[in-house]
């Protein structure tokens, strides 16, 4: 049996664990961990899934800026690698979600499209924005349901 928990409530040690195994030691080389440098989590919208004694999955979210304007990166989304395919990717994208609040701002992540769709992120929007490391444009994915008006160009990076 699983439960859902806000990330603040689980060791840090055991979350950066699931993270090395869902993702690589190497992990830090990529744009995403450039992206949201020196930033501090955003708790309400990062949670956890735990088997009681394991981290098994995991969201975080992050304060990232376009330019000038506010966004919140998602992700890392991670599930352990033997736990893949219950569903925990799932039921951590629709807690974060559905834990949005009305002066949150339109979401950014990189992923992949054909995961991500069915939540309602899509490239559509981002292919004049730049980031500071490598990435592919299509998996460069936002996720507006309010129809924010946003700048066809420009950089993303951690929010200052």
């Amino acid at each position: 049996m699983t439960h859902l928990v806000p990330l603040s409530s689980v060791d840090a040690g055991r979350v950066e664990e699931l993270l090395d195994d869902a993702f690589g030691r190497d992990r830090f080389r990529r744009t995403a961990y450039m992206l949201r440098q020196g930033m501090p989590v955003i708790e309400h919208l990062s949670f956890a899934v735990t088997d009681g004694v394991s981290v098994v999955g995991s969201i975080q979210c992050w304060p990232v800026a376009v330019g000038n304007l506010p966004l919140i990166l998602v992700g890392p989304v991670a599930v352990s690698p033997d736990r893949q395919g219950q569903g925990l990717g799932h039921s951590l994208m629709h807690a974060s979600l559905g834990a949005t609040q009305p002066s949150d701002v339109p979401m950014v992540m990189i992923g992949d499209p054909e995961y991500y769709s069915r939540f309602g992120f899509s490239a559509d929007g981002t292919g004049g924005w730049t980031l500071p490391g490598p990435w592919e444009p299509r998996r460069l994915l936002l996720y507006n349901p309010q129809a924010i008006p946003l700048p066809e160009k420009g950089m993303l990076g951690p929010r200052l």
